[in-house]
C-alpha cells in the first residue's frame, strides 16, 4: 500500500528545490528533523535521524539532505540509495501541489547531489 505525505516549502535562497526535508508525526524523528534542518542545524538534524536509525524513505531522504549539506557527500548518496531501494514507497505532495513518489525524490536527489546543489535550503514533507 501506498503511504501519502505532504510536502511544503521553506522559504531561502536560489536553491529553494535542493532536497525533500520530511515532517512527519510529532513522535517521528523526521518530524524534529524537519525543524533542525529548516532552521539549518543540520548536525542537529543528523543526531536525531542517525538515533531513529529508521529505514522510512522520508528519514533517510533527511538524513542525506542533512549529510550533504555538512559537505558529507558519501554519506549522502548511501541515503538516497537506500530511500531509493526502499520496499516501502511514499507519495510526497511537492509545493506546487504534484505528487511525487519518494523514489523519485530520491532520483532527484542524486542528481542534486552530483551537482553540488544542497545548501541550507529545501523542501519539507509530512510523512503519515
Amino acid at each position: 500500500m501506498m503511504r501519502t505525505a505532504l510536502l511544503t516549502t521553506v522559504l531561502a535562497s536560489s536553491l529553494m528545490a535542493s532536497g525533500a526535508l520530511a515532517q512527519g508525526p510529532a513522535e517521528n524523528p523526521a518530524t524534529l528533523a524537519y525543524h533542525d534542518l529548516s532552521q539549518g542545524n543540520d548536525d542537529r538534524a543528523v543526531e536525531r535521524l542517525e538515533a531513529a536509525a529508521n529505514d522510512d524513505p522520508a528519514v533517510l531522504i533527511n538524513l542525506g539532505i542533512a549529510y550533504a549539506r555538512q559537505g558529507r557527500s558519501d554519506d549522502a548518496k548511501a541515503m538516497f540509495v537506500a530511500a531509493l531501494a526502499s520496499d516501502t514507497p511514499v507519495k510526497l505532495e511537492t509545493a506546487t501541489g504534484e505528487w511525487q513518489d519518494s523514489r523519485w525524490l530520491a532520483r532527484s536527489a542524486l542528481g542534486k547531489l552530483a551537482r553540488g546543489e544542497f545548501s541550507g535550503a529545501g523542501r519539507l514533507a509530512s510523512a503519515d
